[in-house]
């Protein structure tokens, strides 16, 4: 009996002895498969900022890594009390512990002590409503964490944004996102100066997809206010890292100008592509296929008439929801119709010079197909070009519309059109070509007149033929292309009529260019009757 107990208390022993075995590999287990972090001293922290502060040219995504890394230390953190914050020189990390009777929480820089005081004030205010997700999945804890940066240096995007005071506001609930706040997280910034003539919009920090790119500023989801000329308030419903983004804008442009410039827009556009096709049909009923000045007259009309197709679509896909891609391909199709249009109308000054210039009958071998080449496949190939380098260029670009209530300045960024985002390539491809075609235009009606004007001084023709040809030259090159030039007059005084008199003569282009169409037809018809009772008068005479 003795022995068999024995043998039974070793049987247990060993028993024992295995499941002890068992449980610190389960234990081990847990740890290497735990994605959490060990605690993390207040010391460690502040170590971890400093150094990612030192400069040493690292590449965007190393930035990026940073700064996740922080969080995930600042989540992990072991302090007493309630909340932990630390400052360096150039970033500020603050941590909260939270219940799920949270009431709504307030932050200053004017009640932050800790530190030395920034450039600038700036608060943040996060409603009640930032734990009810949260809480629902009965956490132990939650922890809202913040970081400031006082410079722009971990968030550089391609276009080199200009960022009030170079800061940089960030917050985060725990390991998950937050976003579609019914009551927003109000974010406030104040400049020691007036902001009056910039355009200020509330933007958020959105990653890149590669290691190349580290992201770009985004105002989804924020709405823009200026409470005073000094002070930039922003509404955004989601936690992540907010900015305000500074341009240098002479002029805005007022809100309620909003509803009346998209009427005209749309009823000019609209008459404009059916004067387009009308014009288009009646040229090829007319079958002048060897008339080389008709075949350059149809290729502008079908480029005025893709042009407004491309803008009515552009803007109406814009406000709705769509996908990336289709905003894309709307905002090149819209950038490639105008600088065809552009070219298009280029081609007709240059036509109208060999017209009025040429002293002898200069034969120009596949004069049209040249033509067509140019004014097709130029604007094709720079918007081919721009999408294989950068096609992040074309997508929803928001247009900032200025309304004031008393003595508030707001922002609504909600009017966006599928269009070009970049302001540098919008500087060149559309200022600088559109610039560069009317200024040759307007040389050319300059010139045109003057070629006139010795023309009739020369041969003595009637005053009344030479004013119908100089009506005719004006009105054919204004036509063609000078109107465009009011774009460079959107300033001071001359913001209000520059928008109603671009918005109206470019807008109804298409049919401006319609009625010159059914003037010279009539014209043309008229001087053949003419020629034709001359024939039978000097027939009536020699019989």
């Amino acid at each position: 009996m003795q022995e068999l107990l024995g043998q039974d208390l070793a049987q247990r022993g060993d028993w024992a002895q295995n499941m002890d075995l068992c449980w610190v590999l389960f234990f081990c287990l847990g740890l290497l498969t735990c994605p959490c972090e060990m605690a993390v001293t207040s010391e460690e922290l502040l170590l971890f900022m400093e150094t990612m502060e030192q400069p040493r040219g690292r590449k965007p995504s190393i930035h990026m890594g940073h700064i996740h890394r922080l969080e995930q230390q600042l989540l992990n953190a072991s302090f007493p009390g309630h909340n932990l914050t630390l400052q360096t020189r150039s970033i500020q990390s603050m941590v909260f512990k939270l219940a799920c009777n949270f009431t709504g929480l307030s932050l200053s820089s004017a009640t932050l002590k800790q530190g030395p005081q920034p450039r600038a004030r700036h608060a943040m205010q996060f409603p009640a409503e930032l734990t009810r997700d949260a809480c629902r999945t009965r956490l132990q804890e939650l922890r809202l964490i913040c970081i400031y940066f006082f410079t722009n240096r971990f968030f550089q995007d391609d276009s080199s944004s200009s960022l009030l005071n170079d800061y940089v506001l960030g917050a985060q609930l725990g390991h998950r996102p937050v976003s579609n706040l019914s009551e927003p997280v109000n974010i406030s910034f104040w400049h020691n100066q007036s902001l009056e003539g910039y355009t200020l919009t509330c933007v958020f920090w959105k990653e890149g997809d590669s290691q190349h790119s580290q992201g770009a500023w985004s105002p989804e989801g924020c709405r823009t206010e200026q409470p005073s000329p000094s002070q930039v308030l922003c509404h955004c419903n989601h936690l992540t890292y907010f900015a305000v983004l500074m341009q240098l804008s002479p002029a805005q442009l007022p809100a309620a100008l909003r509803a009346p410039l998209e009427y005209i827009s749309l009823v000019g556009c609209s008459v404009s592509i059916v004067a387009s096709l009308l014009v288009i049909l009646l040229s090829i009923q007319a079958r002048k296929q060897s008339d080389s000045i008709a075949r350059i007259h149809v290729n502008l009309h079908v480029s005025v008439l893709l042009l407004n197709v491309a803008f009515l679509l552009s803007a109406n896909r814009a406000v709705a929801p769509v996908p990336g891609a289709a905003c894309t391909a709307l905002a090149a199709a819209l950038h490639y119709t105008l600088l065809s249009c552009l070219t298009w109308m280029a081609v007709e000054g240059f036509n109208l010079y060999l017209l009025l210039g040429r002293v002898y009958n200069t034969y120009i071998r596949h004069y049209v197909l040249k033509l067509c080449v140019l004014g097709w496949g130029v604007p094709a190939l720079l918007v081919l070009l721009l999408l294989a380098v950068q096609s992040s260029v074309y997508g929803p670009c928001t247009i900032p519309l200025a309304h004031r209530q008393g003595n508030h300045t707001g922002f609504q960024n909600s009017v966006a059109m599928c269009w070009l985002c970049s302001p540098v390539v919008h500087g060149v491809l559309v200022m600088g070509y559109g610039g560069l075609m009317s200024l040759f235009n307007l040389v050319v009606l300059a010139w045109a007149l003057w070629a006139l004007h010795r023309l009739r001084a020369g041969r003595k023709a009637p005053s009344t033929r030479a004013c119908r040809d100089t009506v005719t030259v004006l009105g054919l090159t204004v036509l063609l292309g000078t109107t465009w030039a009011l774009a460079f007059f959107s300033f001071g005084v001359f913001l209000l009529p520059q928008l109603f008199l671009f918005t109206i003569f470019n807008s109804f282009y298409g049919l401006f260019l319609f009625l010159w169409f059914c003037s010279q037809r009539c014209h043309s018809q008229a001087e053949a009757k003419t020629e034709l009772e001359g024939v039978s008068s000097s027939q009536m005479t020699t019989h």
